[in-house]
């Protein structure tokens, strides 16, 4: 149980008056002031080992750190930084005086990087800029439909029989009907895919503008598909 507010150092020093006058068991006096007996007997021990300098609270942050860097070796950190002030952590290494016990514990550039973090010797780069502002209207002025129809795989996968299906998708930029939805089962070569278009286009008409992502056949197969209806080619 942790101590009553007051101040931690006022309640260890009346814990310990109290127990000292031996007028109260050390279970009473641990029910009185609000802690275990294994505090109060803790406390007891520190003010007879330590005076009231015992009594002070002590950091819980650990005396011994095994993995801390020497200072001697960020000391030579340092030297090297302040040797090729250009350079970075990952490209600094010990300077040609340094001794080989200084060498043999020279530390890794993520550990390199804090040292010099710490003695205020790195410059945070500015985030990159952005040179192209984000399209926050993706398709356009689309106004009616058969303005823009949209076209793309949603990618592959195997049926139950072990069969390739190569999902096919057209939909209309402004209603967001699905025109199409076709599985081919042999890849996405332009014999399969321009029979589907030639049937989508017949059903609902031809768009003005046609949206993919340029993969194939789209890249050079779609608008010629496109471009042929348009020119009045054969049915």
């Amino acid at each position: 149980m942790p101590w009553k507010e007051t101040s931690s150092m006022e309640q260890r020093l009346a814990f310990v008056l109290n127990w000292s006058t031996h007028e109260t068991s050390m279970a009473e006096l641990c029910r009185a002031f609000g802690i275990s007996r294994k505090t109060g007997y803790h406390v007891v021990a520190h003010y007879q080992a330590h005076g009231l300098d015992g009594l002070a609270p002590r950091s819980r942050a650990p005396q011994h750190h095994p993995n801390a860097v020497p200072e001697e070796v960020c000391a030579a950190v340092l030297r090297a930084k302040a040797a090729h002030l250009s350079w970075g952590p990952k490209k600094l290494q010990p300077l040609a005086d340094e001794p080989l016990h200084i060498k043999a514990a020279w530390p890794v550039a993520s550990t390199r990087g804090a040292i010099l973090a710490r003695a205020g010797l790195v410059v945070r780069r500015p985030p990159p800029r952005q040179h192209v502002a984000p399209r926050t209207q993706p398709f356009g002025a689309v106004q009616a439909p058969n303005d823009t129809w949209c076209a793309d795989f949603k990618g592959w996968f195997r049926t139950a029989d072990g069969t390739r299906c190569d999902p096919l998708t057209i939909s209309d930029a402004y209603s967001r009907v699905l025109l199409r939805c076709q599985a081919l089962h042999h890849g996405t070569r332009t014999e399969q895919v321009q029979p589907v278009f030639e049937v989508t286009f017949r059903e609902y008409g031809l768009p003005l503008r046609l949206r993919t992502d340029n993969g194939p056949p789209f890249a050079s197969i779609a608008r010629v598909v496109c471009h042929h209806w348009r020119s009045g080619g054969s049915n």
